[in-house]
């Protein structure tokens, strides 16, 4: 798989990586340990060398899972990990206090069997604790050499700004798909502006942009998306529309929908890598074989044109959740 770099550091990483949250947390019951463990190899195997995970999924779980999936081939992999809130419990609220990110990190190198973390993420921007503080505390780490980049996830401009200022940011992560492109107003362009790669999670519209959804799926009761607004019985309907637009071009280039959600991505920025997840081998295949998709300007361009068309329903998260991005 070619590779990419986030950031002016030099951070090298495949052109996709992998989003492991999944595998333990938020959309039903966690995979089998041996499976799950078999699915991260697999992916390293063909090619993917980024892998993100946090201390809150689970919480902690899945970073147990990804340390022993990829102990045996630690200095082949760029790790990703966050830290951000209360004991790492997304429940508690936040904490992005100097002394808990410390604690989160000892914590993530354990679990993750590892002396370093390549990538270390504020999971979310802590209203209470200066932006500025938290920068700095990583800057600490970088130089103490337990934390090799810095970064963020869905923080808005000016924070992303004010951060770089202190120590400068490698990549920040948020949700973009073909059916989510409020990053293409301002964050973009910051991030291009200031060198700083962009990760997209959900890139398939937590799985929606695969075809595979529709008003009939039914959710088990642990899956994150019976609370998204936007997988409402009503709204799933409504957005066919989306996956149709999709479809069209995937069917003129002999491809999968999920192949071209992806290429789609792949083909905005060169320093934009998508983060896909999934349970299964065969969509784990299917997701790599995206990144060899070529899409041509006049590909592009159509697809621009017909998704303009296309109005979304619903929102991407409930207010709760809506009120801790963009900050």
């Amino acid at each position: 798989m070619q590779k990419r770099i986030l950031g002016k550091n030099g951070l090298e990483v495949s052109a996709l990586g992998l989003g492991c949250m999944g595998l333990s947390f938020g959309y039903g019951p966690a995979k089998d340990r041996r499976e799950a463990i078999e699915l991260i190899r697999t992916a390293v195997e063909k090619g993917v060398t980024f892998f993100d995970t946090a201390e809150c999924y689970g919480p902690f779980t899945n970073e147990e899972l990804v340390g022993e999936a990829l102990e045996p081939f630690r200095d082949r992999v760029v790790i990703a990990t966050k830290f951000g809130f209360k004991d790492g419990d997304v429940g508690a609220g936040f904490d992005s206090g100097p002394e808990r990110i410390r604690m989160a990190l000892e914590g993530s190198l354990k679990r993750l069997r590892t002396d370093r973390i390549d990538l270390f993420y504020q999971h979310r921007v802590d209203p209470d604790v200066p932006i500025e503080d938290v920068a700095a505390t990583v800057k600490d780490l970088i130089k103490e050499g337990k934390v090799n980049h810095f970064g963020l996830s869905e923080a808005g401009a000016e924070t992303i700004r004010r951060a770089h200022a202190v120590q400068p940011v490698a990549a920040l992560q948020s949700e973009y798909s073909m059916w989510w492109r409020e990053p293409e107003a301002e964050i973009l362009p910051t991030l291009e502006e200031l060198g700083i790669g962009f990760v997209p999670f959900s890139p398939l519209g937590k799985g929606f942009l695969t075809g595979k959804i529709d008003e009939n799926t039914q959710f088990t009761a642990q899956d994150f998306r019976n609370v998204v607004p936007r997988f409402s019985e009503k709204n799933r309907k409504a957005n066919q529309a989306v996956v149709e637009t999709v479809k069209q071009l995937a069917e003129r280039k002999k491809v999968t929908p999920a192949q071209i959600a992806l290429a789609w991505l792949l083909a905005r920025k060169p320093w934009i890598v998508p983060i896909p997840g999934t349970t299964r081998l065969r969509r784990l295949e299917e997701n790599i074989g995206g990144a060899s998709v070529v899409l041509a300007a006049d590909d592009l361009k159509t697809m621009g044109e017909a998704l303009s068309k296309v109005e979304v329903h619903g929102a991407r998260y409930p207010e709760r959740l809506q009120k801790w991005v963009g900050r």
